[in-house]
Protein backbone atom coordinates (compact mmCIF):
# COMPACT_ATOMS: atom_id res chain seq x y z
CA UNK A 1 0.00 0.00 0.00
CA UNK A 2 1.11 3.46 -0.63
CA UNK A 3 1.57 6.41 1.43
CA UNK A 4 -0.48 9.50 0.93
CA UNK A 5 -1.59 12.92 2.37
CA UNK A 6 -4.78 12.31 3.95
CA UNK A 7 -5.36 15.58 3.05
CA UNK A 8 -6.20 15.02 -0.63
CA UNK A 9 -8.69 12.65 -0.21
CA UNK A 10 -11.17 15.33 -0.34
CA UNK A 11 -9.77 17.15 -3.71
CA UNK A 12 -9.47 13.32 -4.93
CA UNK A 13 -13.09 13.09 -4.77
CA UNK A 14 -14.47 16.51 -6.01
CA UNK A 15 -11.71 15.39 -9.05
CA UNK A 16 -13.70 12.66 -10.17
CA UNK A 17 -16.38 14.11 -9.91
CA UNK A 18 -15.41 16.82 -12.43
CA UNK A 19 -13.02 15.00 -14.37
CA UNK A 20 -12.18 16.68 -18.22
CA UNK A 21 -13.41 15.19 -21.67
CA UNK A 22 -10.35 13.62 -21.80
CA UNK A 23 -9.91 11.42 -18.65
CA UNK A 24 -13.92 10.77 -19.49
CA UNK A 25 -12.81 9.18 -22.68
CA UNK A 26 -9.67 7.05 -21.17
CA UNK A 27 -11.49 6.46 -18.30
CA UNK A 28 -14.76 4.67 -20.73
CA UNK A 29 -11.39 2.35 -22.00
CA UNK A 30 -9.72 1.35 -19.04
CA UNK A 31 -12.14 1.02 -16.05
CA UNK A 32 -13.06 -2.22 -14.64
CA UNK A 33 -10.10 -4.40 -15.46
CA UNK A 34 -10.97 -3.48 -19.39
CA UNK A 35 -7.19 -4.15 -20.12
CA UNK A 36 -7.30 -7.74 -18.84
CA UNK A 37 -6.25 -8.13 -15.51
CA UNK A 38 -5.59 -5.01 -15.17
CA UNK A 39 -7.39 -2.30 -12.90
CA UNK A 40 -7.21 1.02 -12.59
CA UNK A 41 -8.00 4.16 -10.16
CA UNK A 42 -8.69 7.40 -11.07
CA UNK A 43 -7.54 10.42 -9.00
CA UNK A 44 -5.78 8.38 -6.87
CA UNK A 45 -3.43 10.23 -4.08
CA UNK A 46 0.05 9.06 -3.79
CA UNK A 47 2.26 11.03 -1.36
CA UNK A 48 1.76 14.89 -2.10
CA UNK A 49 0.03 13.84 -5.63
CA UNK A 50 -3.24 13.22 -7.06
CA UNK A 51 -2.40 11.05 -10.18
CA UNK A 52 -4.76 10.42 -12.69
CA UNK A 53 -5.15 7.22 -12.94
CA UNK A 54 -3.04 4.11 -10.84
CA UNK A 55 -2.59 0.55 -11.52
CA UNK A 56 -1.57 -0.77 -8.26
CA UNK A 57 -0.75 -4.39 -9.56
CA UNK A 58 1.36 -2.94 -12.64
CA UNK A 59 2.90 0.16 -10.02
CA UNK A 60 2.12 2.45 -13.08
CA UNK A 61 0.55 5.72 -13.03
CA UNK A 62 -1.01 7.77 -16.05
CA UNK A 63 -1.06 11.04 -16.42
CA UNK A 64 -3.29 13.67 -18.95
CA UNK A 65 -1.95 16.89 -19.55
CA UNK A 66 -4.05 19.64 -20.31
CA UNK A 67 -2.88 23.44 -20.93
CA UNK A 68 -1.64 23.93 -17.66
CA UNK A 69 1.30 21.10 -17.73
CA UNK A 70 2.97 23.44 -20.56
CA UNK A 71 3.85 26.31 -18.83
CA UNK A 72 7.08 26.72 -17.04
CA UNK A 73 5.69 26.46 -13.62
CA UNK A 74 3.92 23.47 -14.82
CA UNK A 75 6.65 21.53 -16.56
CA UNK A 76 8.72 22.57 -13.30
CA UNK A 77 5.68 20.46 -10.83
CA UNK A 78 5.57 17.72 -13.55
CA UNK A 79 9.54 16.95 -13.00
CA UNK A 80 9.05 17.21 -9.40
CA UNK A 81 5.74 14.76 -9.62
CA UNK A 82 7.38 12.05 -11.78
CA UNK A 83 10.62 11.75 -9.97
CA UNK A 84 9.04 11.22 -6.85
CA UNK A 85 7.02 8.56 -8.50
CA UNK A 86 9.94 7.30 -10.11
CA UNK A 87 11.50 7.09 -6.61
CA UNK A 88 8.92 5.13 -5.11
CA UNK A 89 9.15 2.56 -7.59
CA UNK A 90 6.39 3.53 -9.91
CA UNK A 91 5.92 3.52 -13.98
CA UNK A 92 5.10 6.97 -15.21
CA UNK A 93 3.23 7.38 -18.68
CA UNK A 94 2.31 11.02 -19.91
CA UNK A 95 -0.34 11.99 -22.77
CA UNK A 96 -1.31 14.81 -23.99
CA UNK A 97 -4.88 15.77 -23.65
CA UNK A 98 -5.25 16.21 -27.23
CA UNK A 99 -3.84 12.67 -27.86
CA UNK A 100 -6.47 11.27 -25.76
CA UNK A 101 -9.28 12.95 -27.53
CA UNK A 102 -8.04 12.71 -30.98
CA UNK A 103 -5.85 9.46 -30.94
CA UNK A 104 -7.77 7.39 -28.11
CA UNK A 105 -7.17 3.65 -29.43
CA UNK A 106 -3.51 4.47 -29.82
CA UNK A 107 -3.32 5.50 -26.27
CA UNK A 108 -4.95 2.67 -25.00
CA UNK A 109 -2.47 0.42 -27.11
CA UNK A 110 0.18 2.25 -25.64
CA UNK A 111 -0.89 1.75 -22.00
CA UNK A 112 -1.18 -2.09 -22.95
CA UNK A 113 2.44 -2.70 -24.88
CA UNK A 114 3.41 -0.61 -21.44
CA UNK A 115 1.46 -3.46 -19.42
CA UNK A 116 2.76 -6.34 -21.11
CA UNK A 117 6.30 -5.14 -21.06
CA UNK A 118 6.07 -4.75 -17.21
CA UNK A 119 8.37 -7.70 -15.37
Amino acid sequence: MLNYNKTLKRNSRQLRKNMTDAEKALWFKIKGKQLKEYQFFRQKPIGNFIVDFFCPKARMVIELDGGQHYSIDGKAKDVQRDAYLKNIGLTVLRFSDRDVLKNLESVVETIWSNLQNLP
